[in-house]
């Protein structure tokens, strides 16, 4: 009788070990998977660009809230002749971005560089700019007239204080020629992170 005491005995005694061992790991499984939420979105397949012209620091702002929750890289246009706020100032006839809207021959804007480096090893590239008279703005041509987007897919967003996205990112699709183009997102000029990172998530 003692004998069978003892059995049943090391027999619960097992049964309780194998349970917590059980109950431990589904633990710290919830744990990790808690943690894996917080983590920058991995929706998008291989290395991520983002590339962005911007004038007054908005697009920018959008372009460093995508790198960030991709883990993509930043790439700048940069126009070699500056624009000032002159320049910019689209309500004088006679400022510059008012007579390169009037003759497109002066919208060819020449770039401090058009090429990336490791170019090859982006499978994603967002490409970011303000919107000027309802396309993008003219300095963003110039880089995606001079790439070759075979293989990638390209993701164009923009900023705006009114005007949407518009055909703005049909239009680059069509100079580029090369790539999957998506549809694309207009941002507000003062868009939050929170915004933007869901976004990029509802790409994924």
């Amino acid at each position: 009788m003692k004998k069978l005491l003892v059995v049943f005995a090391c027999m619960l005694l097992t049964i309780g070990l194998v349970a917590c061992a059980e109950q431990s790991e589904s633990s710290d499984g919830s744990t990790e998977q808690s943690q894996e939420a917080k983590t920058p979105s991995k929706g998008l397949d291989g290395k991520t660009l983002v590339v962005y012209y911007s004038a007054t620091n908005h697009t920018e702002a959008v372009a460093g809230y995508i790198a960030d929750a991709t883990g993509g890289d930043l790439f700048e246009l940069e126009p070699k002749e500056p624009y000032t706020s002159d320049d910019l100032d689209w309500t004088d006839a006679d400022s510059r971005v008012s007579r390169e809207h009037d003759d497109e021959s002066l919208r060819e804007v020449e770039l401090t560089s058009t090429t990336v480096e490791n170019w090859d090893d982006y499978d994603t590239v967002f490409i970011g700019y303000p919107i000027w008279w309802g396309i993008a703005a003219w300095p963003t041509d110039s880089f995606v007239k001079a790439n070759d987007f075979t293989g990638k897919t390209v993701i164009p967003f923009c900023t705006s204080s009114t005007s949407g996205l518009g055909e703005s990112g049909e239009l680059l699709a069509e100079e580029a020629g090369t790539g999957e183009w998506l549809d694309g997102e207009r941002f507000s000029s003062g868009a939050s992170e929170d915004e933007v990172r869901e976004w990029v998530e509802s790409l994924g």
